[in-house]
């Protein structure tokens, strides 16, 4: 299993724990990507503090600001997962999204003749490169777990063989199953803040694909937080992409100028859930307001094109990158029609149960035979 970030993590753990209780698996994790770096909250301690014994970290971030760092830290990876898995010579290689550590880790299965599992292939996000790079990781994958039935048509379209692709619906309904959300005083204790009668999540990562600087789009999501002065708005941490630096500088500096605003570098999974329970919604371009927040029955203001393509619950409100449209979208979650959109609102992507029918698949598939690929043709 390799887990780059907090976010994969999250979607993972769950059947992480179902491999690791199994007699018959053997659970070995690679951590890297932003789990290693100090910047980001040094997120693989959440692992090891989960019960996991991490067998291997790799550490490529460094600043990652440009095309270059990010090759360099692409490369990296590779070289290293690569000798990892020519000394270990695992039976699979199971990684879940469209990181591009991930890509480099696919890479690397690749060359060392490892079959790889893939986990919510075939999705889209037209706003960043993340969706090339979920492409390419599904045509160098054998076995696919998609989330929805649009996402199964899309990965046979690439030509992978119907039976080796499963629809179990997505991971963050199984994520917050199995955990034990905090009480609303303990989640305060933990933010070193109160609740207001208004509270809203904010994650902004980069859209690495605009035409608009990092540091351009964060400006045009600050300049309309500014005006909501009544609302508490809690900031966490932005992915390792390009141009992240530039945007924590941008709300770090924000929050120290804002009283009602705080930021997180991160808040591991439990406490941003239960974070999640006793706000209105979140504001931002994250993968989390698409897959998870829609079954706490909460708003999503989703911005700009970075989850452009991706199925949508009702509950999720899309607007461009301009502060008019990301006022009025913020308004909106507190009318009274929202009130009943969300009081009816279901999570597109499942009701559950995808870890443990994942693990069913994989124990039971001949993993020896999974290599050799045919194409399937329509």
């Amino acid at each position: 299993m390799v887990t780059g970030s907090r976010a994969d993590y999250g979607l993972l753990k769950r059947l992480m724990k179902l491999i690791d209780s199994d007699p018959k698996m053997k659970l070995q994790i690679i951590v890297t990507g932003s789990h290693l770096s100090s910047k980001h909250g040094f997120t693989y301690k959440e692992i090891e503090e989960d019960g996991f014994q991490i067998d291997f970290k790799v550490d490529i971030i460094e600043n990652i600001i440009d095309a270059q760092s990010t090759a360099r830290a692409m490369s990296k990876a590779q070289i290293e997962i690569t000798k990892i898995s020519s000394e270990i010579k695992p039976d699979l290689m199971l990684v879940l999204g469209d990181r591009y550590e991930i890509l480099s880790a696919v890479i690397s299965a690749l060359l060392t003749n490892v079959p790889v599992a893939h986990i919510h292939g075939g999705e889209v996000t037209t706003g960043a490169f993340d969706d090339s790079i979920r492409n390419a990781i599904t045509k160098m994958s054998h076995l696919h777990f998609v989330a929805t039935a649009n996402s199964k048509n899309r990965v046979i379209q690439m030509g992978e063989i119907p039976a080796n692709i499963f629809n179990f619906g997505g991971l963050g309904v199984d994520a917050i199953q199995g955990l034990n959300l905090l009480s609303k005083e303990e989640v305060e204790k933990k933010l070193g803040m109160k609740f207001g009668a208004k509270n809203l999540l904010v994650t902004y990562h980069p859209e690495t694909i605009s035409k608009i600087s990092p540091i351009d789009q964060i400006q045009v999501l600050l300049e309309a937080l500014s005006l909501k002065k009544e609302i508490n708005l809690i900031f966490t941490g932005v992915n390792a992409d390009p141009g992240s630096d530039e945007i924590s500088r941008a709300i770090n500096q924000f929050v120290q100028s804002n009283s009602n605003s705080r930021y997180y570098a991160s808040l591991g999974q439990r406490v941003y859930l239960s974070t999640l329970l006793y706000c209105d919604g979140v504001v931002g371009n994250s993968s989390s307001g698409i897959l998870e927040v829609p079954s706490f029955k909460r708003a999503t203001v989703n911005i700009g094109n970075r989850q452009l393509g991706r199925e949508m619950a009702e509950s999720v409100i899309n607007c461009e990158l301009e502060s008019d449209s990301i006022g009025k979208s913020i308004d909106n979650i507190y009318s009274k029609y929202f009130e009943v959109v969300l009081s009816e609102v279901s999570n597109p992507y499942g009701k559950g149960g995808a870890s443990s029918k994942i693990l069913e698949v994989i124990k039971k598939s001949d993993l020896s035979n999974l290599v050799i690929k045919s194409f399937h043709d329509l």
